[in-house]
């Protein structure tokens, strides 16, 4: 298996749901706390191409962030990027990223079928 790290946030349920469920099943994997180490615009733009996705996909809607920055209205990727690099808050959690790939593990149920996917 591929050398796993998984953005995690200590606050969130399914993000402590996820970790719960590696550390019970003895997966080893590095935990980064984005919210203590946030992530760099380059880090976020390797994750994306890792998610195959967008930035807006990556962007939490239900924090407050989101509507006081009016995230909806705003379609410039780079400005995009850097609002996650200042706000790691509104990155969807929590996401087990490979080598070469990377998942939103938001169902720990499919973490299992996540991981045979590295």
């Amino acid at each position: 298996m591929q050398n796993l790290t998984m953005w995690h946030n200590m606050a969130c349920s399914k993000s402590n749901s996820a970790k719960c469920y590696l550390d019970d099943n003895g997966i080893k994997i590095n935990v980064r706390n984005y919210l203590e180490n946030p992530p760099s615009k380059v880090e976020i733009k390797e994750l994306l191409n890792k998610l195959n996705i967008g930035v807006k996909e990556l962007i939490r809607d239900s924090e407050k962030e989101y509507l006081e920055l009016d995230i909806k209205n705003i379609d410039d990727e780079n400005r995009l990027l850097e609002i996650l690099e200042q706000n790691p808050i509104l990155i969807q959690r929590p996401i087990i990223i490979g080598d070469t790939k990377a998942f939103i593990a938001r169902l720990p149920l499919k973490i299992e079928d996540i991981l045979n996917e590295f």
